[in-house]
């Protein structure tokens, strides 16, 4: 089956006068001939679904195929097909080549009478030898994971809710009626009491006293400080548990959305873990919550193009400087969702890294809709009236989170679901588009069919019970991601590594089962991350807690 024509959009008078009055040019006469009644046929048939196509996309009511076919089009599916007729390819050759040095003495072969068979056991070699090179050149080196680390900060900077209203009202730029709003969506937020603030955010008091403006305690030097807790503690608790010399880093990738001072990230981590000079560092910045994955995709490509390379890849962000100090409501719902948190992931194209690795990259996919006004802006950071600068959640970002979710599962799905649900699928929207079963309900796939394990983005729990609905998961699917959100609160681009460890701690994780990581972020963009674990993780190799100090 292949998507609709484009160019059939040129005119839809061309297919109306192909079918008069609703009926099929094959009626208009009784051909004697069976073979051209059957194409005379086919042909109506396929007008009237191109018709029905048309009528069905002005009014909004047609089904983007160009999302789902755009995952059969995608060069891991079909490198996935390339792969297996290589392989049917060379176990082909193989018997050719028995057969060919089997049939005769082999001593004869080099006689005149059996010269077809040395002619027939050359050319077998050479296409062997062709297909092996051409596997060889269009083989993706496999990416592993091979161990990742959690920040967790101290004690000190542990702030319950109480805590969270004291801050608040101390920083006396709030009025009574934005602290009741902060004070409500708390609690629903399903945020715990056990999340953490950076240091800065302690200082409400001094906030206070300068007439509640933030610049001389909300600055660039506790920003950086607040930086350098994570990022130093998160990559040295995750280098020692591999056992990594720094200087064996050879790609090194930084994700943070609201905080890029110069120089950047990636040197200050370069500069305090002394690295070599060789390394290529990337920093990535303003690209929301789902920056995480966007990460492991660099990774990913980098890793086909660099041999035998270690890629150390660190989410995070950083709210020091982007606390909230106005009225605007819209604005004020990051003060009570983010917080403290930070990951690193050491990633490796090494053969010799297999045994030792926990898991192995098998997919991402990303979709971004930033063409669409409404999506683009549905996050967006800017001044209020009052230029206070913060970040701007949209009423309509449930509804954008929705679409964009549900064309990043079509490229998905067909990278990682059984053939039985593909031809399921295509059978229900059959029946539902074209033979006029209104009644029939679309067809939800079962995704436990292609996956054992969740790691939804902590959005907030209207994210992840929206999700849990629509992809009609259980609440022990969506377990990780409640218990991160309530743990930690949402840390962006991490959390999704705070739900990867929730899980290995409870003793769920075994070797063969598949992970689906799948973040949101501004753009707005929803991207996938598909993982296959190695090997049974027990409790002794869960990943490790950087413990900030």
């Amino acid at each position: 089956m292949a998507s609709p024509d484009p160019s059939l959009g040129q005119g839809n008078a061309d297919i109306v006068d192909a079918v008069p009055n609703g009926e099929s040019a094959a009626h208009s006469g009784r051909p004697s001939n069976p073979l051209t009644a059957l194409s005379l046929s086919t042909r109506a048939l396929w007008q009237r679904v191109q018709l029905q196509y048309l009528q069905e996309r002005e009014t909004g009511a047609w089904v983007n195929l160009s999302y789902i076919f755009s995952g059969y089009r995608s060069s891991e599916f079909f490198q996935n097909l390339s792969h297996f007729f290589l392989g049917v390819f060379v176990v082909v050759s193989f018997a050719t080549i028995y057969e060919a040095y089997y049939s005769a003495p082999a001593l004869s072969l080099l006689g005149g009478k059996y010269q077809y068979n040395v002619i027939e056991l050359a050319i077998t070699f050479l296409f062997l030898i062709l297909s092996g090179v051409v596997y060889l050149t269009w083989r993706r080196k496999p990416v592993y994971l091979l161990d990742f680390a959690t920040f967790i900060p101290p004690e000190r900077l542990k702030v319950s809710k109480e805590t969270f209203l004291r801050l608040t009202e101390e920083a006396n730029c709030f009025t009574p009626e934005s602290i009741e709003f902060q004070k409500r969506l708390l609690e629903r937020a399903s945020v715990g009491d056990c999340t953490y603030f950076p240091e800065a955010m302690f200082r409400a008091k001094e906030i206070g006293a300068n007439g509640g403006r933030g610049d001389r305690v909300l600055n660039m030097a506790s920003a950086r400080r607040e930086a350098e807790m994570v990022l130093f503690t998160t990559v040295g608790e995750l280098l020692r548990s591999t056992k990594t010399n720094p200087k064996a880093i050879d790609i090194l990738i930084v994700n943070c959305s609201l905080f890029n001072p110069t120089p950047s990230l990636t040197s200050m981590i370069v500069n305090h873990f002394k690295m070599k000079s060789s390394i290529l560092t990337y920093n990535l910045s303003g690209m929301g919550c789902s920056a995480g994955l966007i990460s492991i995709d660099l990774a990913k490509d980098l890793l086909q193009c660099h041999r035998n390379a270690l890629c150390l890849v660190v989410s995070t962000e950083n709210i020091t400087q982007n606390w909230y100090l106005g009225q605007e409501r819209s604005m004020l719902i990051t003060n009570t969702l983010f917080r403290l948190g930070g990951a690193a992931v050491l990633l490796s194209n090494r053969l010799s890294d297999s045994r030792r690795a926990k898991y192995a990259l098998l997919h991402t996919v990303r979709t971004h809709r930033g063409a669409d006004d409404l999506a683009y802006r549905c996050i967006f950071q800017e001044e209020d009236e009052k230029g206070i600068r913060g970040v701007r959640l949209s009423k309509h970002i449930m509804e954008i989170a929705g679409e964009t979710l549900r064309e990043n599962i079509f490229r998905l799905g067909p990278l990682v679901f059984p053939l039985d649900v593909h031809i399921r699928f295509f059978v229900n929207l059959a029946r539902r588009r074209y033979l006029g079963q209104k009644h029939v309900k679309s067809y939800v796939p079962d995704f436990h069919r292609a996956f054992e394990h969740f790691c939804i983005h902590t959005g907030g729990r209207a994210v992840i019970d929206t999700i849990e609905a629509s992809l009609r998961l259980t609440p022990e699917d969506v377990e990780p991601s409640r218990y991160a959100l309530y743990r930690f609160g949402n840390t962006s681009s991490a959390s999704i590594w705070y739900e990867l460890q929730f899980i290995e701690r409870s003793g769920k994780m075994r070797r063969g089962d598949r992970t689906w990581q799948i973040a949101f972020g501004s753009g707005f963009k929803c991207n996938s991350a598909v993982w296959k674990c190695l090997r049974n993780i027990s409790e002794r190799e869960v990943a490790a807690e950087a413990v900030g100090t």
